[in-house]
């Protein structure tokens, strides 16, 4: 859950989400790098007077080519990895699908008979103490931690995003068509997370709310749920 005036990302809760942040933190480091050393000759520049060996200078040319070069590899590599990660599904123990609505989500288990949900967000008046405004759900989606997870998701009416950032993921909701992702998640707790495509006049009020739970508890949950 994001705080007030957070600067930084939330803390992951899968392992594509940890690669995220590592390659984040790994292109700043570039970026600080160039920017240093551009203002670094910027100031050089402008300190000193101008002679012959800046009109031509092959070898620094040489240098000002290759380099940009070896910077874009450097970025290119984790980057290619991470989303090559990111598409690869093997083997999920469980399958989730996500239907988005004008403004709701529905879920169904399909790998259970009759294990499916709306889910819409509670209204104001109804919150529990302690819970987020805007972000609770009526029912939320409960997922065994620490089991290869693969998600559905498509749309009945409009283009909607199912979206959890401390989760890595962020997948189209497209009427028609279904687009599917997997995540892991590695700690119990609650995630939170919005439809992240504008879908209508109640865009910002469909969130999503993802519990992950020890095995045993998600099995007592969902017969409970079935019966």
């Amino acid at each position: 859950m994001a705080n007030q005036s957070q600067l930084v990302f939330q803390d992951a809760s899968s392992p594509i989400m940890e690669e995220l942040i590592e390659f984040h933190d790994h292109a700043l480091m570039v970026a600080l790098m160039i920017c240093s050393l551009v203002l670094y000759l910027l100031t050089l520049m402008l300190m000193e007077k101008l002679s012959s060996n800046t009109v031509d200078a092959q070898e620094i040319e040489l240098i000002w080519t290759i380099l940009p070069a070896i910077v874009l590899i450097l970025l290119a590599l984790p980057s290619l990895q991470i989303l090559y990660m990111m598409d690869e599904i093997d083997e999920p123990d469980l399958t989730l699908k996500a239907i988005g609505h004008q403004w709701y989500w529905s879920y169904e288990y399909t790998d259970f008979k009759d294990l499916s949900f709306d889910s819409y967000m509670l209204p104001t008046t109804e919150l529990p103490l302690g819970h987020f405004r805007l972000l609770e759900v009526d029912h939320r989606v409960v997922l065994p931690m620490e089991s290869p997870i693969r998600i559905i998701v498509t749309a009945d009416d409009v283009l909607h995003s199912w979206t959890v950032p401390t989760l890595g993921v962020k997948t189209d909701a497209i009427p028609g068509r279904l687009n599917q992702t997997s995540f892991i998640t590695t700690r119990p707790g609650v995630f939170y997370g919005q439809c992240s495509e504008i879908c209508g006049a109640n865009h910002s009020f469909m969130p999503i709310v993802v519990e992950s739970t020890p095995l045993a508890y998600f099995e007592n949950w969902s017969s409970l749920l079935s019966s």
